[in-house]
């Protein structure tokens, strides 16, 4: 993603204790609840996302691609952050990613897996909206096509402002689209770990986007006004197209 090292300006945690959650219309696929609940006193409304049990029934057709699992710190502090952060923003009461619909491409806008994977590990406030949790992505594809998962899927990640709460992020090391699509071990890769995922999560071909098709998404929810509207340059329609088309080519039956 755009400036994702640079400028980290993918999501933010908040904080603002005195905002209500309030209901939105959902977008498709996710059932909502009105749920009020006590707060300091006062009535809070929030959103709970109930997971469609039906979308998880049957058992994976894949066999998952080679994954390094380095996983970033994420302990109870942070967690507790991202809980914060989804009520605030989709008024979610819970730092978990369940039900994903979207699978999200980005790049990182570094040469190096490392610079990536220390600037995710250092939960501190994010360079423009000095917020927490610090800016993640579930994947990182380093450009000899190495897969790491720095996070597990079960829990949310801040990649992308406005879908967080039901998107997989997948970070490619490089500084454009064409960069990454042109590598043929790195781009091998991100379809392969695509294909798996969204195989695995039963998630359609049209719901891998590019970050920067983000505002289009017909699950884009942001409940604060000063984060709505915020994208990034990071693989936009036209090179999706061709990834979804590439994408569409792999079947979920080996």
């Amino acid at each position: 993603m755009l400036g994702l090292v640079l400028f980290a300006l993918l999501a933010g945690a908040c904080g603002r204790s005195g905002r209500l959650a309030a209901p939105e219309s959902g977008a498709p696929g996710v059932a909502q609840a009105a749920v009020a609940s006590a707060h300091a006193g006062t009535q809070r409304t929030r959103l709970i996302a109930v997971s469609h049990v039906a979308k998880r029934s049957s058992p994976a057709l894949l066999p998952a691609p080679p994954i390094v699992k380095d996983f970033i710190p994420f302990g109870a502090k942070r967690k507790q952050e991202m809980r914060r952060y989804a009520l605030e923003h989709y008024g979610i009461d819970s730092y978990r990613l369940i039900d994903p619909h979207l699978i999200v491409w980005h790049y990182t806008e570094t040469a190096t897996f490392q610079s990536v994977f220390n600037t995710f590990a250092s939960d501190v406030p994010d360079v423009s909206y000095h917020e927490l949790p610090q800016v993640c992505a579930h994947f990182v594809i380093d450009t000899n096509g190495t897969i790491y998962e720095l996070v597990p899927l079960e829990i949310m990640c801040r990649h992308v402002v406005g879908l967080n709460y039901t998107a997989i992020g997948i970070e490619n090391v490089g500084f454009s689209d064409q960069q990454v699509m042109g590598d043929l071990a790195q781009f091998h890769a991100g379809l392969e770990l695509t294909r798996w995922l969204r195989c695995r999560e039963h998630i359609p071909v049209a719901n891998v986007i590019g970050h920067n098709e983000s505002l289009s998404s017909p699950y884009y929810r942001e409940l604060v006004p000063a984060f709505r509207g915020q994208t990034h340059l990071d693989f936009n329609r036209t090179d999706m197209n061709v990834v979804r088309a590439r994408v569409a080519q792999l079947p979920c039956r080996g």
